[in-house]
């Protein structure tokens, strides 16, 4: 005897159609500029991007959201790396104040890829400019972070376009941290406190930084109220880190002008084409590489301690 699953004997066509959400024929939005093309044209006639359908995906895509559920990734990411650190620090998690509630250990934060002086500069870990935007030291610095990830992330990629905005916030979370890493390693000497850099620092604080100077940009070659909205948080939040204990504000330069420069790189104005997905892609695959690169590098720390 044999069961019957329900299964049918739909075309691979068919099955991609009704299962994964894909169009096989009609017309679509172009994922560049939005105007209306065929779903099997091989070129869009506005913008001239290749593939503008994305075989047929791209109203899937497009139901994730302007930004390709790039921000809700994020907060999922960012929230289970914590999570996994609590939990190995078996209870010995700090909570000496409100801003330090439930902080990870030492420990948890450099097996999973904490950046700074020491991981970058005195063992080698320079991957960890990568790492460090995905890890949080407290209950409260993951929950501001992730409320300006889910208020600055939209409206970078209404700017940019999705890919375009994962590749500046990567780009400025690592070039924040390399910032701070640098500044901790030469200006450690150094007598007030907010300029010496950072020992060991994380946060997404930095890649936020570089998507408020990517709108700052982005103002500047089309609306100055953008850029002078962008431009009064970041000074607002610049300001508010100095006289913060603990904030780590060379990140938040370094990423501002990382993100600044990654905007003028990758210009607004033009269309976004497949090649910044795929950027967008290798990018978070970097970061994923660099986390892993860190639990399996762990014992280079045993020395330190």
């Amino acid at each position: 005897m044999t069961a019957n699953l329900g299964l049918s004997a739909d075309s691979p066509s068919v099955y991609c159609q009704r299962v994964l959400g894909r169009q096989t024929s009609g017309s679509v939005v172009c994922t560049s500029c939005g105007s209306l093309v065929g779903v099997r044209d091989e070129q869009c006639y506005t913008c001239g991007r290749r593939n503008p359908a994305l075989w047929g995906f791209s109203p899937l895509l497009r139901r994730l959201g302007s930004d390709l559920g790039f921000v809700s990734f994020v907060l999922l990411a960012s929230v289970a790396l914590y999570v996994l650190m609590l939990l190995l620090s078996r209870g010995a998690f700090q909570m000496r104040g409100v801003f330090s509630l439930l902080a990870p250990d030492t420990a948890s934060l450099l097996r999973f890829g904490a950046s700074g002086s020491i991981p970058v500069f005195l063992v080698g870990h320079w991957w960890t400019v990568l790492s460090a935007s995905w890890l949080h030291g407290s209950a409260l610095h993951i929950l501001f972070n992730m409320m300006w990830v889910r208020q600055l992330g939209p409206a970078t990629a209404d700017a940019y376009g999705p890919g375009r905005m994962v590749i500046i916030y990567t780009v400025a979370g690592a070039a924040g941290f390399l910032l701070s890493s640098t500044a901790g390693f030469y200006l450690n000497w150094m007598p007030v406190p907010f300029l010496r850099g950072a020992n060991l620092t994380v946060g997404a604080s930095a890649s936020i930084f570089g998507l408020l100077g990517a709108m700052v940009y982005y103002g500047r070659r089309g609306s100055s109220a953008v850029a002078r909205e962008a431009a009064r948080y970041a000074v607002i939040l610049f300001v508010f880190g100095l006289f913060m204990p603990g904030i780590d504000n060379y990140a938040h330069a370094g990423g501002f002008a990382g993100g600044y420069l990654a905007g003028q790189w990758l210009n607004p104005r033009k269309p976004e084409r497949i090649d910044h997905v795929v950027g967008a892609l290798v990018c978070l695959g970097a970061s994923a590489l660099a986390v892993f690169a860190s639990l399996f590098s762990f014992s280079d720390f045993l020395g330190l301690r």
